[in-house]
């Protein structure tokens, strides 16, 4: 694609002529505004307005998706046209600014009058524009590296309780996680810095039988400690779990925003693993926010290294197709050369896990560069947490080898304890 320009896709819903308003989209977020104004020369549209590239019309409908005042008022009645339209907008616009390009691609967008559904579906860079932002400093191989995992899935769980455990609670829980054989430990996105535990007194109790474990065993359990917070808090919290050997941290992403998740990615070398939750209010309506592939390449210009998508076959609303698009556009790099740097996530599937829904998981993204995240799937094993890592490991090792679970469980009784007991 063009160096100078980067690209974005949307489906539009509209009882309007698609092709007018897709050049009031363009307007809106270059040069332009509802009417043209004085200095708004053509030389300065040519450097600086965003152009309509394509659009392809697609089915109507009888019903608007979302209410619309503007619309109403002007007794539109349908029908509802719908569209997909790709513009694109001079890199100039933006510059090497995260948030502005986020507010460029969407912003005022879906306040539109002119549209009943909007949703940004895509986001295309150039690989000199893509250069000019932050890449993982850890990501897929070199969480391999931390955690001595070579090959295979990566298991892991989540601190339960999510809240409520005192720093020594959840140390305790954390030594019973690392002799169990989990690869990863997060906390959960509500406890970040309660008072009952604070990350002053948590970090220090984890890290410590962390350490004691990888000094008896040479293993490295890798702990995504959630330092979600105001900016400097966070790079504070970043800096004490390097102290005390950490190697990652979590952050509620869209909580945290764009310039605070640049700000941390600039400050720490740790592995940043990126939390989602709130990600539904923006994905839900399919008319309206946008897709994970726009989504999750904002956050990894901001230099994330882990990608929360769900689960498949979980315990929430998105469909398995959505989760599989998820994990592939974690796969897939941002533009088709970025100089020889390796800009891919790590997937993290979560979300009513288990050795149950391993096929599933397989099947699907046909890799083992991912991590799976079971809470009760490990934790609530009949046979304990030991047993439920080994029955997830099993569910691999079974599904690697074209076996069925069901099969492979008669000389596997941690995975055929789960079946019976999560299968139900």
């Amino acid at each position: 694609m063009n160096a100078d320009r980067f690209e974005a896709t949307y489906l539009i819903e509209t009882p309007l002529e698609p092709a007018k308003v897709a050049e009031v989209m363009a307007g809106e977020q270059s040069c332009g505004t509802f009417a043209r104004v004085e200095g708004e020369t053509d030389e300065l549209r040519l450097r600086a307005r965003a152009t309509v590239e394509q659009i392809d019309e697609l089915e109507p409908v009888s019903a608007p998706s979302l209410p619309n005042a503007l619309l109403e008022r002007k007794g539109h009645t349908g029908p509802w046209r719908r569209a997909r339209v790709r513009i694109s907008f001079p890199v100039a616009n933006v510059g090497p600014n995260l948030p502005t390009l986020a507010a460029t691609v969407s912003g005022n967008l879906y306040d539109l009058g002119e549209a009943s559904g909007l949703r940004l579906e895509s986001l295309k860079l150039s690989a000199g524009y893509r250069a000019f932002f932050d890449m993982p400093q850890v990501g897929i191989a070199g969480t391999r590296k931390v955690t001595g995992v070579a090959a295979g899935a990566l298991v892991g769980t989540i601190i339960k309780p999510n809240v409520g455990f005192s720093s020594a609670q959840t140390a305790e829980l954390v030594a019973r996680l690392c002799a169990a054989g989990v690869d990863f430990i997060k906390d959960d996105e509500v406890c970040a810095n309660p008072t009952h535990a604070p990350l002053g007194e948590r970090v220090p109790a984890v890290m410590a039988v962390v350490r004691d474990h990888q000094q008896r065993t040479g293993k490295h359990v890798m702990v995504a400690f959630n330092i979600t917070d105001e900016t400097d808090a966070m790079k504070r919290h970043a800096d004490l779990v390097e102290r005390e050997g950490g190697s990652c941290v979590m952050a509620s992403l869209n909580w945290c925003g764009h310039s605070g998740m640049q700000t941390l990615r600039r400050h720490t070398g740790l592995a940043i693993h990126g939390h989602r939750n709130g990600y539904g209010a923006l994905s839900r309506h399919p008319l309206l926010g946008m897709s994970f592939q726009a989504y999750q390449t904002l956050w990894r210009l901001a230099g994330v290294d882990h990608m929360h998508v769900h689960g498949l076959q979980g315990k929430f609303s998105q469909s398995d197709e959505e989760v599989i698009e998820s994990a592939q556009d974690c796969y897939t790099p941002l533009t088709d050369g970025t100089h020889g740097v390796d800009d891919r996530v790590m997937p993290a599937f979560s979300s009513g896990q288990w050795a149950g829904t391993v096929p599933a998981t397989w099947a699907a993204v046909k890799s083992d560069d991912l991590l799976f995240m079971s809470g009760g799937g490990i934790l609530a094993h009949p046979g304990g947490p030991a047993a439920g890592v080994a029955s997830i490991r099993q569910a691999w090792e079974a599904t690697r080898a074209g076996v069925a679970l069901a099969e492979h469980a008669r000389s596997a009784p941690e995975l055929a304890a789960a079946l019976a007991f999560f299968g139900k």
